[in-house]
């Protein structure tokens, strides 16, 4: 039988489930604003946010987002003007973006949680003239502000966001702690306020153009100092058709989904929010992910057919003591989709033993603008693989020293994306530009820094982060690979593996390890363990117990940060 060698013939189109089209070109010159324009003409009384009880519709969605749009164009907002949105997800941060959209700026989303060192550093760096803020990081935002361009604050409260009697529990309850019941100083205006104030009102700009650019979000945050990534509306809207096409098998329409993830990543933005404006779903807005038992309330409340998360939501999610009464709802979920970190095959049984669901798992990344590589809806999930290209993404595997080699079939190599929607580049540094994506016969690569490989089918599996390679006595190890080892034990909830040195070695792998409640072993017990599925120099020459282990916002675990768990408390 002939097998495929190179990624190029494309084997994974044979893969493909039933009636999912191999390409979707010539694509509709569309914008998220369009596709949610057409959903709200199309179903004006459709559900298109869920947060805490309340509902929003696509119709109510609309009016929101027009009269933010008028309110900003008179705050002097202009064609390419950035907007930074320091929200977590709340309907606000929609309402804002599509409204900053429609006045024609750009938005940039970011984590309100970072240092204000970083924080400053972004804002500035995007030139942002307008920030809307939650009210519990206002004072944070407003210590940076000098540093910054931003001129005008708009300050948003969640209570606004939820329906009676809620709205007054938590103003009597909640309000006091937390910040959530600061209110605005000087010149900075409340968004509930200026809403009631531009009720009825139209943006008077001139709709975005796909060409232009609709958004900058941070990345790089784990390997160095935080870069912002320029993406297009028209890249958005294919980033959701192709979602769709992909899902077509098991969607319906207004089937819920569930987004714990933050809106400020590209996981959320780009691939969940963008597949729900296209699809016409809903979205279950889960504002704090670290709540597990506030999540599994949402579950059990809202019914979603689809939940999206990373590794560690999903291992939290077993571990928690409302698991079990939450059992009835996840018998309602079509498929759970993972990314955004590596997915152990341990945490993959784990979860579906426990839901019955099936996880999904896929990967992107934040320059490719969810350009995506997942696995089938309804066809062959391998266990290990992130699965292949959706239509119009390809992929190339090349050689780590020499990228013009294209490898075959099961070498490991870096891995290469190109679609549509891929990134315009970094926000003012080309040269950061040109070393991520090149252009060969026309076609723009994006250099991932992941290593993998395919199979026979097309099915990629990722081995490890280019950089984050360990070299001990002169032989590769993956870090993943000792996790995956690690995790495997019965006792283990979930681990990190980094090098430490060695004065021999060089460098070995040493495992931080989190251990699941009432469980206990050793250090040596878990050597032990490994030895029986990794080669001698991949077994970890160190463990430690630890509490906790140091992740960002969407759960990754920052392995570059691992090493600080060892520093002495002062």
């Amino acid at each position: 039988m002939a097998v495929s060698t190179k990624t190029s013939e494309r084997p994974w189109l044979a893969h493909y489930d039933r009636g999912v089209p191999t390409t979707l070109a010539p694509y509709e010159r569309l914008t998220l604003v369009e596709l949610v324009e057409r959903q709200a003409r199309a179903h004006p009384d459709r559900v298109a946010l869920r947060f805490e009880g309340a509902d929003t519709t696509y119709a109510a969605l609309l009016a929101q987002a027009r009269a933010f749009a008028r309110a900003l164009e008179d705050r002097g907002v202009k064609r390419g003007d950035r907007v930074a949105l320091l929200l977590p997800n709340v309907p606000q941060f929609v309402v804002a973006e599509l409204g900053a959209w429609m006045a024609g700026a750009i938005v940039a989303p970011t984590n309100p949680t970072y240092p204000d060192e970083e924080l400053a550093g972004l804002l500035a760096r995007a030139g942002a003239t307008v920030a809307v803020v939650l009210a519990p990081f206002y004072d944070k935002l407003k210590a940076v502000q000098a540093r910054t361009a931003v001129r005008h604050v708009v300050v948003a409260h969640v209570r606004d966001a939820l329906a009676f009697p809620k709205s007054l529990l938590f103003r009597l309850f909640r309000e006091r702690r937390d910040g959530h019941g600061t209110e605005p100083r000087g010149e900075d205006a409340r968004m509930s306020r200026v809403l009631a104030d531009y009720r009825g009102a139209m943006p008077s700009s001139a709709p975005p153009r796909p060409e232009e650019s609709a958004t900058l979000l941070p990345s790089g945050g784990t390997t160095g100092t935080p870069k912002w990534v320029e993406g297009t509306h028209g890249g958005l809207a294919v980033s959701g058709q192709q979602l769709a096409a992909w899902l077509a098998p098991v969607l319906a329409g207004e089937d819920v989904f569930l987004a714990p993830l933050p809106l400020f990543h590209t996981y959320a933005l780009s691939g969940i929010q963008s597949l729900a404006f296209s699809a016409g779903l809903s979205l279950a807005l889960v504002p704090n992910p670290r709540d597990t038992a506030g999540m599994l309330a949402t579950i059990r409340r809202e019914r979603p057919r689809f939940i999206c998360g990373v590794p560690t939501l999903l291992t939290a999610i077993m571990s928690h003591r409302d698991a079990p009464k939450t059992r009835d709802a996840f018998r309602e979920v079509k498929l759970c989709f993972s990314g955004a970190a590596p997915l152990l095959a341990e945490t993959r049984r784990r979860f579906e033993e426990l839901t019955g669901g099936v996880i999904m798992e896929g990967y992107s990344l934040t320059e490719a603008q969810m350009a995506v590589i997942g696995n089938p809806a309804v066809g062959e999930k391998k266990l290990g693989s992130v699965g292949m290209p959706l239509p119009d993404v390809e992929l190339r595997i090349v050689d780590v020293d020499d990228p013009t080699r294209e490898l075959a079939a099961g070498e490991s190599g870096e891995v290469l994306i190109s679609a549509p929607q891929i990134m315009r580049g970094y926000w003012n540094q080309p040269e950061e530009t040109a070393a991520a994506v090149t252009t060969v016969d026309g076609r723009r690569w994006l250099h991932t820094g992941d290593i993998g490989h395919v199979d026979a089918d097309g099915y990629l599996f990722l081995t490890d982060r280019k950089k984050e390679l360990m070299k001990v006595s002169g032989f590769q190890v993956w870090p993943r690979e000792v996790e995956e080892a690690v995790a495997a034990h019965p006792a283990v909830l979930e681990a990190g593996v980094a090098p430490v040195i060695d004065p021999v070695k060089g460098e070995v792998a040493k495992a931080w390890v989190v251990l699941r409640a009432g469980q206990s072993v050793t250090a040596d017990e878990l050597r032990a363990f490994c030895r029986g599925r990794l080669a001698p120099y991949k077994v970890p020459a160190q463990v430690s117990i630890v509490r906790e282990l140091p992740k960002t916002a969407v759960g990754k675990v920052l392995r570059r940060k691992l090493r600080e768990l060892d520093a002495p408390r002062a």
